[in-house]
Formats: structure tokens, sequence, C-alpha cells
């Protein structure tokens, strides 16, 4: 079967048109397409990875609609249903280099503590998404606005995660009732962040779980 190739028509039409006619073109009647991601999806998924591609290769000037869209191989206006302008869509792909924490189970604060931890060591152990968070920081000096915003939208809710298990551990009687949430958490995910700089910078769910054993033991009841 010839492959399938899927041109972009041009600012304004959506590249989730020209799969619909491909896709009518090639599966054949009774016959269920193949299992996949949404087009809506892939579509999204390549804007992002352009927009990383063009912040690694190019840096935050580099950046923008027109070529995020080329790269991308989709209309501007598809970009822009998503993300209205180029300050959005930057803080959508600075959010993709972090893996969404699992939802806590509830049931042991260590084990929710060990899985976010293990989250965050992956993250930091992928090389393609170091660098391009190394590179985020270092750029992210000359644009404070726009860090200021990332920090809000994305690290932030994250922390909130973290600390919401570790005050359920102090209600639960699990952890201490003294202890410091802004202190624990900063142990937790600080230790991640020095391992990676580390001699041995080796980040596994060993690690996670060594750096969570260590410091709950600091905060267990008594």
């Amino acid at each position: 079967m010839e492959p399938v190739i899927i041109a972009d028509q041009g600012p304004g039409t959506d590249v989730a048109a020209g799969l619909d006619v491909a896709a009518r073109r090639h599966v054949k009647p009774g016959r269920p397409g193949k299992p996949g991601r949404p087009r809506s999806e892939q579509a999204e998924q390549a804007i992002i990875d352009a927009t990383l591609d063009l912040f690694a290769e190019l840096g935050f000037e580099g950046v923008c609609v027109e070529a995020v869209a080329a790269r991308a191989g989709v209309g501007k206006a598809t970009i822009y249903r998503r993300w209205p302008n180029k300050e959005e869509l930057l803080l959508a792909a600075f959010g993709s280099l972090k893996s969404p924490y699992p939802e806590p189970g509830g049931v042991s604060v260590r084990d929710d503590l060990v899985a976010m931890l293990t989250v965050m060591c992956v993250d930091k152990a992928d090389p393609r998404k170091a660098r391009r968070y190394a590179l985020l920081l270092g750029e992210g000096e000359k644009y404070p606005r726009l860090m200021a915003r990332y920090k809000e939208t994305v690290v932030e809710p994250r922390r909130d995660v973290m600390r919401a298990v570790i005050r359920r551990g102090i209600e639960t009687g699990e952890l201490r009732p003294d202890t410091d949430v802004e202190v624990a958490l900063l142990a937790l995910t600080g230790a991640v962040l020095a391992k990676e700089k580390s001699a041995d910078s080796t980040l596994d769910a060993d690690f996670a779980t060594r750096v969570v054993d260590g410091v709950l033991l600091g905060l267990a009841v008594r």
C-alpha cells in the first residue's frame, strides 16, 4: 500500500481535515481502522514537539507561531485554536517537560511520595528533557514574566499535590503534627535536584525510595 502523505493546506486549515480524508481513502468498508492516538492529540503533540525543537535550536526568540506551524505540518489556525498566543504555547510546551504525577492512592503517604519522586527521577534522567529544562532555566532569566507564569501554572500546582500528601500524613498521624510542610517538600524535591548535579547522577525508583524513607524517618511519629 502506498504510504499516506498528509500535507498542510495552509493557514486556517486544520490538519485533521486532511487526516480524515486520508483515513476514508484507506479504510475498507466494514473494517474498523487501526486503534491509535486521536488525530487532535497527534496534531497537538506535533505542535508541542516543534515548539520545543525550535526553542532548543534557536531559544525563545526563534519560537514563533509561523515557524512552529511549518515544523509541525499544521496550519496556524490549528495552533491558535489551542493557544491564543506565543506565551501560552511556550507554557504548554515547557509544561510537557514534566510528566504528570500519578493520582495519590490515599492509603500510604510513603507510597504516594515514592511514586511522585520516581516520576521526577525519570524526567531528570531523560537527557533530552534535561537539556531542554537546563536551557529553559538559563534563558528564563531574560524573560522574568514568562518564568513567573511558568512557576505559577506548572511548578506550583505540582508542589501543591505533594503538599497535600504531606498534610494528609499529618492528619492521619503518619507524620508528626509539627511537621513543617515546606521544609519536607524542599527536602524531598531538593534531594533529586542535588543528585542530578552529583558525581553519581543515577536517578531511578531506588533513589526515590531512599529519599522518601530518609526524609520520613525524621518526620515519623515517635
